[in-house]
């Protein structure tokens, strides 16, 4: 399964064509990005990255929104599970 992951273009390394390709952080790891799909993401914009592609640009608010959707979730996989005791667990 493959999630579509949200990041901030920090540097255009290739303006392209044929290839455009930027640096875009993800929360502190910085990868490198294909912009093929939109050529109007800039420095600062906020993309929707799947497969190293990024798909769409997003507004900053909902970026944020989802990046901390993501923490959460994060941290409830990282929390232990209890174990069920006592004379009602079968």
């Amino acid at each position: 399964m493959c999630l579509a992951t949200p990041g901030r273009v920090v540097r255009v390394l290739e303006p392209g064509p044929p290839a455009r390709v930027a640096e875009v952080d993800f929360s502190g790891v910085l990868k490198v990005v294909n912009l093929v799909y939109v050529p109007e993401a800039a420095v600062g914009d906020y993309v929707i990255v799947h497969a190293g592609f990024a798909t769409t640009r997003m507004e900053e608010r909902e970026a944020l929104e989802a990046l901390e959707y993501t923490r959460q979730m994060n941290a409830m996989a990282d929390a232990p599970v209890p174990i069920p005791t006592g004379p009602d667990h079968r």
